[in-house]
């Protein structure tokens, strides 16, 4: 008799943010009495690029929502690399400020390392700074990275076990692959990690070992159902654009991931959208009160 099939757990993003959210409320309420302002993340955005724009404001709400203040310091395509840093600048030396945001990607580029460096890392909330980057090798307390820091509380909400579970992760960006191999090998996440990455020979010898399958390529389709063990835990990273003339938009909005061929494999899936995407904002309000609280207890 034919197993019925079951289709994977979904794990919902976006209600796990919205948990996180109440608890960054909560501490930012208690912040705020403390520190009589509350605490505040200072927004750097260059040129119009209508999906920066569109993110910024996403995230000013969410600041909003949970009780934190924004500050944004907006510049035309055109501003030089000194009028970037002159605004950097600026948001390190005001005191009500206590992370800062550089949009990415800038209009060139070719600033974006310097003008990251240039952040104080005291305030560096997107994990991004050498110094933040350094000391999560190293072990220590720092800025983590959003999205991966929003990965790691998606499996632990999740009761996903990560202790001597193989973890293997498609993309080695210093945004989400490179720092979530160490986030997951590291105590108390004690997976054994591979990193996979576009020099990598056999990629689906690779991904069918995987207990915990991750995909941050940004690529449709990278994950087909054939490169996945039954029972996997799957993590979808990716946010693709594919042309549907059926959406108003015309587009819609897929992951690097065959979702729907996964989910009679998988054990448990992220969705595209509603997966991973809420979690990185949520994480960087998380950061923000963070940077905060250590702001104030070490002025």
């Amino acid at each position: 008799m034919d197993t019925p099939r079951t289709d994977a757990r979904l794990l919902d993003g976006k209600a796990i943010a919205a948990a996180v959210r109440v608890e960054v409320a909560a501490g930012a309420a208690d912040f705020a009495a403390r520190a009589g302002r509350p605490a505040s993340l200072g927004v750097v955005l260059v040129g119009d690029n209508s999906a920066s724009r569109s993110y910024v404001t996403g995230k000013e709400k969410a600041c909003a929502e949970c009780g934190l203040a924004s500050r944004e310091l907006a510049l035309p395509a055109t501003a030089s690399f000194s009028d970037v840093l002159a605004a950097v600048h600026a948001l390190n030396a005001d005191p009500a400020v206590d992370g800062i945001l550089v949009q990415l990607p800038l209009p060139d580029p070719r600033m974006e390392q310097a003008v990251i460096e240039a952040i104080d890392p005291a305030k560096d909330v997107d994990g991004f700074h050498p110094l933040s980057m350094g000391r999560l090798l190293a072990g220590l307390p720092t800025f983590v990275p959003c999205t991966p820091l929003g990965i790691m509380e998606i499996l632990a909400r999740s009761g996903i076990p990560t202790r001597g579970a193989h973890a293997v992760i498609v993309g080695r960006s210093h945004i989400v692959g490179r720092p979530l191999s160490i986030l997951l090998s590291r105590k108390p996440a004690d997976a054994t990690v591979t990193l996979c990455h576009t020099a990598t020979r056999d990629l689906a010898d690779f991904t069918r070992s995987a207990d915990i399958l991750v995909a941050a390529v940004g690529r449709p389709l990278t994950i087909t159902a054939d490169m996945v063990r039954p029972g996997a835990t799957v993590i979808d990273v990716g946010v693709n654009r594919i042309p549907d003339p059926s959406r108003p938009r015309g587009y819609r909005l897929v992951g690097d991931i065959d979702y729907p061929a996964l989910l009679p494999i998988a054990s448990a899936i992220t969705p595209v959208p509603g997966g991973v995407g809420p979690m990185t904002i949520t994480m960087l309000l998380s950061n923000t009160l963070l940077a905060a609280n250590r702001r104030t207890a070490n002025p």
